[in-house]
């Protein structure tokens, strides 16, 4: 049993040179928000929330943390994490309904839950993906993702040096900017390269269909969100069978019974929970065993910084399967501070930290430069 005396959120914001864009929106910065929980014995745990959108959203959920969840679970004692994630999801039900709010509320509770698994991990001694039932694995898949519209060969290049050999391109920007982009991209990279696509919910159905269709000739190793996340499942079903392509979705997916749906009937071939975005590794441990027991591949979704991204590695690890972790190719300070304590890249392979619980930490010293403070 461990008793929480301290929940503490710290938002960064990185300036960028280049922004990142996606069908939808835009990030002019790179955002994250840590959270570091610490027990009655000084041990300490570290999660990430979700937070890249709207503009304020790392600010307003740190918000969330301090006035609404931190009280509910400081001064309590817990045996494991899932029962604190229960306590506050059964606490701010009502609240994201009266708000209208339940995505931020998620994300923050699903960053808390990362935290404490940590912690967990860490009073045991043993590596997270250990904790949670895994087996020993060395070293797990990667791809680089996030390679923007214009001339992502020249990103995907320099990624390839350091040693990526998976790569996903975002589309939705026009039929004939996104095949110019992914027909040099298979011209780069030859035919055996996996080269994944996303559409981050561009299209509509009959779109869709038209675009995988004319995708299809280069071979993309699946087709992310292709239409929003919320079509009914019969139509993505239908989408599923004219598609050429494999369908990807998950990242947009919240609650156990629309997993349950995707699993069982959007006709998808691969799953991709964000744990920080929805369910932290409490809800999504089983969502993932589920997925992976019923013929799909689990792949974790993650655009963020280093501690939800080694987190997804972990969670990756102990789930199993043939998935690979998704890794943004644009710089990212907060990220690569945790990144690099991984070592380096080795033929699109990472090793997973043999260390207690996350196996690695913040070097707050080295970002502090970039900390918000929280009004």
């Amino acid at each position: 049993m461990t008793t929480i005396t301290r929940v503490e959120p710290q938002v960064y914001r990185v300036p960028i040179e280049r922004p990142v864009i996606t069908s939808f929106g835009v990030m002019r910065d790179r955002p994250a928000l840590f959270v570091r929980v610490v027990d009655a014995d000084g041990a300490e745990g570290w999660g990430e929330v979700w937070c890249n959108f709207p503009s304020v959203g790392a600010e307003h959920r740190a918000r969330l943390i301090i006035e609404t969840l931190a009280p509910m679970l400081v001064g309590k004692d817990w045996n494991e994490p899932a029962d604190a994630y229960r306590h506050l999801t059964a606490c701010t039900e009502v609240l994201a309904i009266q708000s209208g709010e339940p995505g931020p509320i998620a994300q923050a509770i699903a960053g808390m839950d990362l935290a404490l698994w940590d912690l967990f991990a860490r009073r045991a001694g043993i590596p997270l993906h250990r904790y949670l039932g895994g087996t020993p694995v060395e070293d797990l898949p990667v791809y680089a993702s996030g390679l923007n519209a214009d001339e992502p060969e020249k990103l995907a290049k320099r990624k390839h040096e350091e040693g990526y050999r998976r790569f996903k391109l975002k589309v939705g920007f026009g039929r004939e900017k996104d095949i110019r982009n992914l027909r040099v991209l298979r011209e780069t990279f030859g035919g055996e390269t996996p080269i994944m696509i996303d559409a981050n919910q561009a299209w509509d159905v009959e779109t869709a269909i038209a675009m995988a269709q004319a995708c299809a000739p280069f071979r993309p190793a699946w087709l992310e969100e292709p239409v929003r996340a919320d079509v009914p499942v019969s139509q993505w079903a239908e989408l599923s069978r004219l598609s050429p392509i494999p369908l990807a979705a998950g990242e947009n997916i919240r609650g156990e019974a629309g997993f349950e749906d995707a699993i069982a009937s959007m006709g998808l071939a691969f799953l991709q929970p964000d744990i920080g975005k929805w369910g932290g590794i409490t809800a999504c441990l089983g969502i993932c065993r589920k997925a992976v027991s019923s013929g799909l591949v689990y792949c974790p979704h993650w655009l963020g910084g280093g501690i939800g991204l080694v987190a997804s590695l972990h969670l990756l690890a102990a789930v199993g399967g043939e998935g690979s972790l998704e890794i943004d190719a644009n710089p990212n300070p907060l990220r690569e501070i945790h990144l690099e304590q991984l070592g380096i890249l080795r033929e699109g392979r990472i090793a997973i930290p043999a260390g207690p619980g996350l196996g690695v930490l913040p070097r707050i010293e080295e970002i502090a430069r970039y900390r918000v403070t929280i009004r």
